[in-house]
C-alpha cells in the first residue's frame, strides 16, 4: 500500500500544482470516490456520492433530510414544501403546501409551475425540458407518481398509481432546477450543466468535466441556519484509493472519501481525523432469480451466506465496516427476528451445495458484475477477491466483469435478462444500496413489480407472499404498524436468503485537522453547510 501510495504522491504532483490552487481558510476541497463530476442539472447520477455532493448542495427537494445529528437514523422533513398530507377519503391523492419566498440562484422564483415543469422534466417525455438523462436517475425513485397540477401559486397535488403511505420518503430524490435558467441558455442541458440555478446552500462557480466542481455559498438560501459558513467547496474526482489518501496526506485535499484501510495509522500519526458511523447501507450480491440461475436453489444462496468470513474481512479493512445478517443491521428498528442466522460456516455450506447436486466436477458457476470504486461501494476490488475466495473454498466458481462505477449503475438500469447482463454472462450484481427509507430498503429490490427501470428488482425475483408483505408496508398510514411490517419483510427475506449479505460500511471518510463543525449523520447524505475551515 504504502509502495503504491508514494507513487500515487509522485503521480498527482503536477495535477495538483496546476489544478489545486492555494485558496483561503474558507475553501475546503474534497477527494471524491467518484471517476467523474456528477450532473449537475438537477437529477445527479453517480449514485448516491452524486446526490451528496452535486444535489443536496446545489438543490432542495419539496422534502429534505434532517442531517444535524449523528446518534439517530436520519429521517425527512420540510424542503422546498413545508407540509404534506394525502386527502382524506382519496389516500392516493396528496397535497402538498410550498414553502413561499424562495429563490433560485438566478434570482427567479419558486413556486407550483416550476414544481410542474421539473416534474415534466423527468416524466413527460413530451414535454420540451425533459430529459432524458435525468429522467434515467429519477423515474426509478417516484415509479408510483402518476399525476400532477397545481391547485394554486403555493400548493400542488400529486397522485400516485396505488396507495403508497410511504410517498413523501420518494420525494426527496427530485430537485427542482430553475426554467428561467434552462430558457436563458438556449434550452440546451448540457449549457445548464455547466452553469446550473437550483435554490440550495451553494451554487456553481465552475465545472470541469473529470477534473473539479467549484460551489460557493448562496447568501440568499431561504432557510438563513443553514446559510453556508464556507466560501467554497471543490470537488475532486479521485477513484483510487490510494490516489485519496496521498492527495490529504500531501495537503491537496482537506477532505476524503473511503481513505484505504491500511493507510488509517499513517493518516492518524499525520493529524488527520478518520470520521465514521453506522447509517443504512447494504453491501450485497443480488442474484438472479431466472430459470437456469443456479441461485434459484436457497441452498445454493444459504451456502453462499454461510460461505464467507466477514470478521475477516472487516479485518482487511481495519475494522471499517459491521458484520451483515441481512439488507440492515441487528438492532435496525426493521431487522425483525430471522431464523436463518447468517455466519462464517463452511462446512455447513459445503453440505448445502452437495444436498442441491453439487460436488468438485460440478460446481455452481457464479459471475457478479462489479466496480472498481463509487459511491457506498466501500473497497469494491480487494473486498470482491476476498469474498471470491471464500466462496470458490466452499466449491463455488466465480467471477467478476468489473467495470467504472457509472457504468455497473447504468448496467443495472436493466434486469438481468437485459442486453447487457446477457452479453457479460452475469448472474449477479453487486452494487451498494441504500436502506434510507422503506421503498429504496424493500420495495424497489424485492417486489416483483419494480424490475429496472421501473425499480431495482434486477435478479427479477417474483414471490406473492413477498410482495404481500411489502404491500401492507407501503399501505399503512400508522407508523407503528408501517414498521412492524417492515420488520416483517426482512425476517422473511433473511430467512428465504434472497441475496448475499455481507457488509454494512461505516461510511468513513478522512480529514485535516482545519475542517471543524462536521456532524457525520447516519445517512449517505451529509450536510456541509455548518462546516468552518480552521
Amino acid at each position: 500500500m504504502f509502495k503504491r501510495l508514494g507513487v500515487a504522491v509522485v503521480g498527482i504532483g503536477l495535477f495538483a500544482a496546476t489544478a489545486m490552487p492555494a485558496f483561503s481558510q474558507g475553501t475546503l476541497r474534497i477527494g471524491m470516490t467518484a471517476a467523474d463530476i456528477p450532473l449537475t442539472t438537477g437529477q445527479p447520477d453517480q449514485g448516491f456520492e452524486g446526490y451528496r455532493f452535486a444535489g443536496y448542495t446545489i438543490y432542495d427537494a419539496l422534502v429534505n433530510w434532517d442531517l444535524s445529528k449523528a446518534d439517530t437514523i436520519a429521517d425527512i422533513k420540510p424542503g422546498l414544501a413545508t407540509e404534506w398530507s394525502a386527502v382524506e377519503g382519496e389516500p392516493t391523492k396528496w397535497i402538498f403546501k410550498l414553502r413561499q419566498g424562495v429563490k433560485f440562484h438566478d434570482g427567479s422564483d419558486f413556486d407550483a409551475d416550476v414544481v410542474l415543469w421539473n416534474l415534466d422534466k423527468v416524466l413527460n417525455d413530451k414535454s420540451p425540458q425533459f430529459d432524458p438523462k435525468q429522467a434515467a436517475q429519477a423515474r426509478g425513485r417516484i415509479p408510483t407518481l402518476v399525476g400532477w397540477k397545481a391547485i394554486d401559486k403555493y400548493t400542488v397535488e400529486l397522485t400516485t398509481r396505488v396507495v403508497n403511505a410511504l410517498f413523501p420518503y420518494d420525494m426527496s430524490y427530485i430537485f427542482y432546477a430553475s426554467p428561467k435558467r434552462w430558457e436563458e441558455l438556449g434550452k440546451d442541458w448540457v449549457k445548464v450543466g455547466l452553469q446550473p440555478a437550483g435554490t440550495g446552500p451553494f451554487k456553481v462557480d465552475r465545472l470541469v468535466p473529470r477534473e473539479r466542481l467549484e460551489l460557493s455559498r448562496f447568501d440568499g438560501y431561504w432557510d438563513k441556519s443553514r446559510v453556508p459558513k464556507l466560501d467554497k467547496v471543490i470537488l475532486f474526482p479521485m477513484p483510487e484509493a490510494a490516489t485519496r489518501t496521498a492527495a490529504l496526506l500531501a495537503g491537496q485535499v482537506d477532505w476524503i472519501e473511503v481513505p484505504a484501510p491500511d493507510a488509517i495509522p499513517r493518516l492518524k500519526q499525520g493529524g488527520m481525523a478518520i470520521v465514521t458511523n453506522k447509517y443504512p447501507h447494504n453491501w450485497a450480491y443480488q442474484p438472479s432469480m431466472v430459470e437456469g440461475s443456479p441461485w434459484t436453489d436457497i441452498r445454493v444462496r444459504k451456502a453462499a451466506n454461510l460461505a464467507i468470513d466477514r470478521a475477516g474481512l472487516a479485518k482487511l479493512l481495519g475494522g471499517l465496516m459491521i458484520e451483515s445478517k441481512g439488507a440492515v443491521y441487528p438492532g435496525h428498528p426493521w431487522f425483525g427476528s430471522p431464523s436463518f442466522d447468517i455466519k462464517y460456516d463452511p462446512e455447513a455450506a459445503k453440505k448445502l451445495l452437495a444436498e442441491a447436486g453439487y460436488g468438485p466436477n460440478k460446481k455452481p458457476k457464479i459471475k457478479i458484475a462489479i466496480s472498481t470504486s463509487g459511491s457506498g461501494q466501500m473497497l469494491p476490488l480487494p473486498m470482491n477477491e476476498y469474498v471470491q475466495e471464500n466462496l470458490n473454498a466452499v466449491g463455488f466458481d466465480t467471477q467478476f466483469e468489473v467495470m467504472e462505477w457509472n457504468a455497473l449503475v447504468t448496467f443495472g438500469f436493466q434486469p438481468v435478462t437485459g442486453e447487457a447482463s446477457t452479453k457479460a454472462g452475469t448472474n449477479g450484481i453487486n452494487i451498494s444500496r441504500a436502506t434510507v427509507d422503506p421503498y429504496s430498503a424493500f420495495m424497489r429490490l424485492y417486489h416483483s413489480e419494480y424490475v429496472p427501470p421501473k425499480g431495482a428488482n434486477w435478479g427479477l425475483l417474483k414471490d406473492p407472499k413477498l410482495d404481500e408483505l411489502i404491500n401492507k408496508a407501503h399501505t399503512s398510514f400508522d407508523r407503528a404498524a408501517q414498521t412492524k411490517a417492515l420488520a416483517d419483510v426482512h425476517t422473511y427475506i433473511v430467512d428465504q436468503a434472497y441475496w448475499v449479505y455481507i457488509a454494512h460500511d461505516l461510511n468513513p471518510r478522512a480529514m485535516s485537522p482545519k475542517v471543524t463543525g462536521f456532524v457525520q449523520a447516519q445517512s449517505w447524505f451529509q450536510d456541509l453547510t455548518p462546516i468552518v475551515m480552521k
